[in-house]
């Protein structure tokens, strides 16, 4: 459920006619719905809330700060991989002890800022990274509460450049060598070696690939814990897919996962941390954008339009479908015609869909690209000098510009010409 919707004919953002704010702040923009990601972050806690569970944002998803600061007000974490994710959260108001570090290439320097602000969890992906941190925990005399993120070799079945619990993926540490690790991080100073991580992919639309992986964490905590460790902490990721396009099936509910997570694991004896991103944030936002021009050829019709793969770049990069709407509600009595979408960008890869149904449309006119709140705005580049374009948050009737489209001169301030060019 989102709260975009058909208004006497015409696309509204909760409250807010989407027109409106196409004249406000011109085309492309996003748009993002505080309602929607109010109650997508309620509906994924709620399935979860017989266990001792905390829910950290994905921050990946949407680095928007309006959009962190929105789910921290609901009671969310923040779960970062890079230290200036870990600077957003906090400037978002996100507790350091809700915060869990991610990432497979952390530095030292993040590193040490994680230790200086007392995040809650690190979770360390390799065995230099381990030693790495001890060395620095000892030296700022902390003790780093760590989870080794374990590699449980399940291919999650999604998009092969977002599979990341296969053990050909740089991710994690194999599950069967985990156990030698633990018991290297249990003798080394400056580490507190309490928690299990698993995280295998994102965009997930079976629960069959977390069950198989769970029941591996689940049996690598039993052997832990004979070992002697005080295994206390799990932390099971994210990646629940969501429905990009309307005529597929429907991911599972969290509702679903939630009753999958509580069969597997029982009575584990552990508090839980979730890292949810794009079921949250996926369709609180949409993209909306202005038709250039109709452009025919012998084979195709083109529906050229404002909006970039720089601007959008999951067509591009993984092949995603978008479901597009108008913006303007077609008659009942449309004729709807496949055309090819495509941006300005010059590149053949800029097409957003192919023979898509759409009604006639004409330069002028406004689409929307649904579900485009996660991995959108925050994949989003200047390439082709294209500016990044403008961010708006929805409350009811009011709205509010969260990021403004920049300036040329602000584009190219960092710039500067060599001495021998004045």
């Amino acid at each position: 459920m989102h709260h975009f919707s058909y208004c006497n004919g015409v696309l509204h953002a909760e409250g807010v006619p989407v027109p409106h704010l196409a004249d406000e702040v011109g085309t492309p923009f996003y748009c993002y719905s505080q309602a929607t990601l109010a109650r997508h972050f309620r509906v994924f806690a709620d399935a979860l809330a017989s266990l001792d569970a905390t829910v950290c944002f994905a921050v990946k998803a949407n680095t928007n700060l309006s959009v962190i600061r929105s789910l921290v007000q609901q009671g969310a974490g923040c779960d970062v991989v890079s230290g200036g994710e870990l600077q957003l959260a906090l400037k978002a108001g996100c507790a350091p002890e809700k915060i869990v570090f991610s990432g497979v290439g952390k530095t030292e320097a993040e590193l040490r800022l994680a230790l200086d602000c007392g995040v809650g969890q690190i979770n360390v992906e390799s065995e230099a990274e381990l030693v790495t941190l001890s060395r620095l925990a000892t030296t700022l005399g902390k003790t780093a509460r760590i989870a080794l993120r374990v590699n449980p070799d399940v291919d999650s079945g999604g998009h092969d450049k977002i599979t990341t619990g296969r053990k050909e993926d740089k991710f994690g540490i194999e599950w069967t060598l985990a156990p030698a690790l633990y018991r290297k991080a249990r003798d080394l100073p400056g580490i507190d070696p309490s928690g299990v991580a698993v995280h295998i992919g994102s965009q997930i639309t079976s629960l069959a690939p977390f069950e198989a992986a769970f029941l591996r964490v689940r049996d690598l905590i039993h052997m832990l814990r004979a070992d002697g460790l005080d295994i206390r902490h799990l932390d099971l990721g994210g990646g629940l897919g969501v429905p990009y396009d309307h005529r597929g099936a429907a991911p599972p509910s969290p509702a679903a996962y939630g009753e999958m997570v509580k069969r597997v694991f029982g009575n584990i004896g552990c508090s839980f941390t979730f890292e949810p991103g794009r079921v949250i944030v996926g369709n609180a936002g949409i993209l909306v954008s202005r038709v250039v021009a109709i452009k025919e050829s012998s084979t195709r019709r083109f529906v050229i339009i404002d909006a970039g793969m720089n601007d959008l770049v999951r067509p591009a990069m993984y092949g995603a479908l978008h479901e597009i709407i108008p913006v303007q509600e077609a008659p009942t009595s449309s004729t709807f015609e496949p055309v090819d979408v495509v941006g300005p960008v010059c590149e053949t890869t800029d097409c957003f869909a192919k023979a898509y149904p759409l009604p006639a449309l004409k330069a002028g006119d406004l689409v929307a690209f649904m579900t485009a709140g996660a991995y959108g705005a925050a994949m989003s580049s200047t390439y082709n000098a294209r500016p990044l374009v403008p961010e708006v948050m929805v409350s009811g009737d009011k709205s509010s510009v969260i990021r403004r489209r920049p300036t040329f001169e602000e584009m190219t301030a960092l710039e500067q010409l060599p001495s021998w060019m004045d």
